[in-house]
């Protein structure tokens, strides 16, 4: 069973946050932002320098600090519930609970990671566990991956709490550890096996879409993202007896995985599109100048016309991501001594699966590809079920729509599959639909996320901040 941590541990906790939102807020009143923006500037930048790296941070940390800070809002103990699997100590989750007032209603979730990936001082401008802004934009591991949305979740629970405020239907916050180390402890995975009354909702809301900027800093399109591509991992592997190196032979296990990496490189997978799909390609044509706008207005009429999808793919490698499955080689290993014939060659290689096909058929297309009996091709770890989309239904596409034409008049709200990975693959399998959707505008440079120097625009965090506050009372309410 997880340990549940109840008001005597969180507490000392709920005092810490007070004092830590007070030192945040002690500036010069005219340099004060409005209450609360304070009260979410303090709540983003404790949960941003709080580390929940895996190999050095806490999330159990991070969530009990957050879990503080609902209860200095006024959240009983009984709503709020910490939750740490047993033999992950420091991996612990947040599930905090509004209750609504029509139990027959059924709740909305909504799900963040607050784990991170690693950072090495020396390699950034700035200390990755520091938040920074400058520029216009806050600088540190996580400022945008997950941290902006798990401090935005956060915020808006303490906000309601604080209002006094009574959905109709329950709202449920997820804060989980694991989504960014694949292979390791996932919470949002624990939860959904061990947890599932807990967070049960009719769906849940994600990271996984933004929206776009222009050069100018003007929004030029807003997503919601209904579906994601499936990421495996799958061992390309050739052993032979190998030899002295003084007795060369044309059999040679690194020469042999070569020719097969090749034969990888030169292959694309067939072009497939659904309902998302689609939707971008469409609505991506009208802003997009040129043969690849061109492409995607005549691919999103006819997703079987092939040069279509060779301009829009050769145009751009994420577009290119969301037009079928892809498989490219990330790693690699061979021989044992620098004298020696290689006994052993391994490749990994990372594919992104579209959804409706199974690991087992591109694992079956690989061996096709090679055409090489030797070279043995084995399925690693599989992260979570194979999943379809979620459906796009006007009961959550049109509230978010609506909203976001209230706020960004004339930006088009367009449908998105990910080609990257998030936790929703862990809760629309078990009956929770799981969508995208921050109202988090970027330049095309992106957030950086993953990389050195991670980024998230101020006026960008606040923006989606209210947005997602209000949207989440349409849900509440409708």
């Amino acid at each position: 069973m997880p340990i549940r941590l109840l008001p005597f541990d969180l507490a000392v906790f709920s005092a810490t946050a007070t004092a830590s939102l007070a030192a945040t807020v002690a500036a010069p009143a005219s340099a004060q932002p409005p209450a609360d923006e304070a009260a979410f500037r303090a709540t983003y930048k404790e949960l941003v320098e709080t580390n929940t790296t895996l190999s050095a941070g806490s999330c159990t940390l991070a969530a009990e600090r957050m879990a503080a800070r609902l209860r200095a809002a006024g959240f009983p103990a009984s709503d709020l519930h910490l939750i740490v699997a047993p033999g992950h100590p420091k991996e612990g989750n947040l599930v905090a609970v509004l209750p609504g007032r029509d139990p027959a209603a059924k709740a909305i979730l909504l799900l963040a990671h607050i784990d991170v990936v690693e950072a090495n001082r020396a390699d950034w401008e700035r200390d990755p566990f520091t938040l920074v802004e400058e520029n216009g934009f806050f600088y540190a591991r996580g400022a945008s991956d997950d941290k902006a949305q798990a401090a935005v979740w956060v915020d808006t629970l303490a906000r309601m709490k604080r209002e006094g405020y009574r959905p109709r239907r329950t709202i449920k916050m997820a804060l989980t550890c694991g989504e960014e180390t694949a292979g390791a402890y996932n919470g949002a995975e624990w939860l959904a096996a061990h947890e599932r009354a807990l967070i049960d909702a009719e769906f849940a809301l994600n990271e996984g879409a933004g929206g776009l900027i222009d050069k100018a800093g003007k929004p030029v399109i807003l997503n919601i993202q209904a579906g994601e591509k499936f990421p495996q991992n799958y061992r390309f592997e050739v052993v032979n007896p190998g030899g002295h190196s003084a007795r060369p032979v044309k059999e040679n296990a690194i020469y042999r995985l070569s020719d097969a990496l090749i034969k990888l490189r030169a292959y694309d997978f067939p072009i497939e599109s659904n309902e998302a799909t689609r939707g971008y390609f469409a609505a991506m044509a009208r802003l997009t100048e040129g043969p690849a706008g061109q492409a995607m207005a005549a691919f999103a009429a006819n997703p079987s016309d092939a040069a279509a999808a060779a301009t829009i793919a050769a145009a751009n490698p994420s577009w290119n991501g969301i037009l079928h499955t892809t498989c490219v080689a990330t790693m690699l290993e061979g021989g044992h001594a620098t004298n020696a014939l290689p006994q052993r060659a391994r490749a990994n290689v990372n594919c992104r699966i579209f959804p409706g096909t199974s690991v087992e058929q591109v694992r079956q297309a690989l061996e096709r590809v090679v055409g090489d009996d030797k070279v043995q091709i084995t399925t690693l770890e599989t992260r979570s079920k194979v999943s379809p989309p979620p459906p796009l239904t006007d009961r959550v596409v049109g509230p978010a729509r609506q909203l976001a034409q209230e706020m960004w008049p004339g930006v088009p709200f367009v449908p998105v599959m990910s080609a990257g990975a998030t936790d929703a693959s862990f809760l629309t399998p078990v009956g929770i639909p799981t969508y995208g959707l921050s109202g988090f505008f970027s330049d095309a440079e992106g957030s950086h996320a993953h990389g050195l120097n991670e980024r998230m625009g101020v006026k960008s965090l606040l923006d989606g901040r209210r947005y997602l506050y209000r949207l989440v009372r349409l849900y509440a309410d409708g």
